[in-house]
């Protein structure tokens, strides 16, 4: 077999044998690690380093007789062309939330069937759910093997990046501050002890910033606190004498990652320990002594650290003008190469944007790989170019089109994520008819008004509406919650079709993306995406009724206005998208000058 063309079918192959030997039928390999991340370290990054797909979420299963990937709308492009000579084949699900995995390996496997599955990255919630379906059917689940290691020469160790502090002013609650919260709550479940895995909410409750995954900047750890104190599971030397000497005056002392386990299951008769079910995995509940008392509940960090507070707003806020005028800058530049005759790539484009994010103040990285895709490539969700693949954008070659770009940095004020769509050459009326239609979403749902601790799915369809009207559907999550540097996907909040939970309610303070899209295959992508905080509303009721939200937008960037098809517009969507264009004039301005001026006041001249 020629590995050189498809290494992926022979570690498939490998696997399959290792699999045989060990008397297990199917292997499941989640995108997962042991605290559910979203962004892998290298060493669990299992599911890409067999199957070839590098897409951010999907399941794979591997059977004695050959493998399976599902993966969800944004990606079903992209998987056919990184799986093509793999040997497997592409399951199409609905949403990232899809449990279709499970009911394949049900519809699957004879009773009597054995599935294995590493515990340690398999959430809590998902175990349940998987061992009641397959005990349902008679198959066994394994979950105390990792049949990865038996394959993978040189698999990578843990990342040994050090760790530092999110300091003062940007830290605008002290270490102290945020433990006596997380404690409070703790106290109102009657827990004596906490455990917390996510690595996100590690970071926040600790002050704690580190690089052990791409984009977000966390480092892998676990933290166990009591009422008192609390220890922090991390590897040794990513924390230095002097920081680990401030964080013991806070009551946090340091242990090896590897005794994490060993601490659970110290825990005593008289303790109750406080667990959130969704985050944490089977692994770590395993090792929770049995006569300890387990309390499941949300993690209190995850609803706190999502409601910003007036200070982290108002640097989120600085943020939002430092990445706007990069991107003014970026596009000033992109857009007089293209008047040159000049012609640009996808790759180009994220080099040049990255590079205009580097020099702004309080820049820390990207807070994701930048979506730079022309025409076909934009229809993608979740396209990335690479050396091997990706378009050229010459203006001369005569082929106009659409320019999706979606790109982010991490701020030590903020996290940003902004998509933006740009015409290249000639537009057609069809292309011109999507982008409104995509706009008019956005808009409709920016200008929302809504009482407080709404669901956000209860709010999915305002953004869907002017689209569905059209018979026209996007596969994706309309909004996501959004970090204070942290991570760039954020929870509970979601906007989306999700079944909504009572952690889902809009509060002031969250900052969520509202990001409708239109994907044509083949053809074209628009998304147009801001970021926006809940706010309270002014209500002509003057709160008869309760209390209200509504929505600032953050994100400072000009929606260009050559793409609408201004018959599709109402008089009041105008006039918002003026008003916006007006505030995004007089909050860059100061920061720009020359051609990055001219460009920003060009782009934002009312319509």
């Amino acid at each position: 077999m020629d590995t050189r063309i498809s290494p992926s079918r022979w570690r498939i192959s490998q696997l399959e044998e290792t699999l045989q030997r060990s008397g297990v039928q199917a292997l499941l390999v989640p995108s997962s690690d042991p605290h559910l991340s979203e962004y892998l370290p290298e060493r669990w990054q299992g599911r890409q380093w067999l199957s070839g797909f590098t897409g951010s979420m999907g399941t794979l299963v591997v059977t004695q007789q050959g493998a399976v990937l599902f993966a969800d709308s944004r990606y079903w492009m992209q998987a056919e062309a990184e799986l093509a000579g793999s040997g497997i084949a592409l399951e199409r699900i609905a949403t990232g939330a899809s449990t279709a995995h499970v009911d394949w390996l049900t519809a699957h496997l004879p009773s009597g069937s054995t599935v294995a599955v590493d515990g340690q990255v398999l959430g809590l919630g998902m175990a349940k759910l998987l061992e009641s379906a397959l005990q349902a059917k008679g198959v066994h689940l394994r979950t105390d093997i990792d049949p990865l290691d038996a394959i993978w020469p040189g698999r990578p160790g843990l990342p040994g990046q050090p760790v530092y502090e999110h300091a003062a002013p940007h830290a605008t609650q002290p270490r102290r501050d945020k433990l006596a919260a997380v404690r409070e709550a703790m106290a109102s479940h009657q827990a004596t002890h906490h455990f917390v895995s996510t690595v996100d909410d590690v970071a926040w409750i600790t002050n704690l910033r580190g690089s052990d995954v791409p984009y977000n900047p966390v480092f892998l750890a676990h933290l166990l606190l009591d009422m008192t104190g609390g220890t922090l599971f991390i590897g040794e030397g990513k924390i230095d004498p002097a920081l680990a000497a401030k964080l013991a005056t806070d009551g946090l002392l340091l242990a090896p990652y590897a005794q994490a386990g060993a601490a659970l299951a110290a825990l005593r008769t008289q303790d109750t320990l406080l667990i959130d079910p969704k985050r944490v995995t089977l692994g770590v509940r395993a090792q929770v002594a049995p006569a300890c008392t387990v309390r499941e509940a949300i993690n209190p960090s995850t609803l706190l650290k999502s409601r910003k507070s007036d200070a982290e707003a108002a640097f989120v806020r600085q943020a939002m003008a430092e990445d706007g005028a990069a991107m003014c800058e970026f596009y000033a530049g992109f857009e007089a190469a293209l008047a040159r005759g000049e012609p640009i790539t996808e790759l180009t484009v994220d080099e040049q944007l990255s590079a205009a994010r580097a020099r702004r103040t309080g820049f820390v990285g990207l807070s994701f790989s930048t979506i730079a895709g022309f025409n076909a490539n934009g229809a993608m969700p979740h396209y990335r170019a690479t050396e091997e693949s990706h378009a050229v954008i010459d203006v001369k070659s005569g082929e106009g089109g659409l320019l999706l770009i979606d790109s982010g940095g991490q701020y030590l004020g903020g996290t940003t994520d902004i998509t933006r769509v740009w015409p290249i050459g000639e537009v057609s009326p069809a292309m011109k008819r999507d982008y409104t239609l995509v706009l008019k979403g956005t808009l409709n749902l920016s200008r929302a008004r809504f009482p407080r601790g709404t669901p956000g799915p209860y709010l999915d369809a305002l953004a869907r509406a002017p689209l569905w009207e059209q018979g026209i559907e996007f596969g994706h999550g309309t909004g996501h919650g959004v970090g204070y540097f942290l991570a760039v996907h954020e929870g509970p909040q979601s906007i989306s079709k999700t079944q909504p939970e009572p952690h889902m309610a809009m509060e002031p303070g969250m900052i969520t993306s509202i990001e409708p899209g239109v994907y044509r295959a083949g053809q074209w992508g628009v998304r147009i995406e801001n970021l926006v905080l809940a706010v309270p509303a002014t209500t002509a009721e003057g709160g008869a009724f309760g209390e209200f939200l509504e929505f600032e937008t953050l994100t400072l960037c000009p929606i260009d206005t050559r793409c609408i098809a201004r018959e599709l517009m109402r008089a009041d969507e105008i006039d918002w998208l003026n008003r916006y264009h007006a505030t995004v004039r007089e909050r860059l301005a100061p920061l720009l000058s020359g051609a990055a001026l001219a460009w920003l006041t060009e782009r934002t001249a009312a319509l």
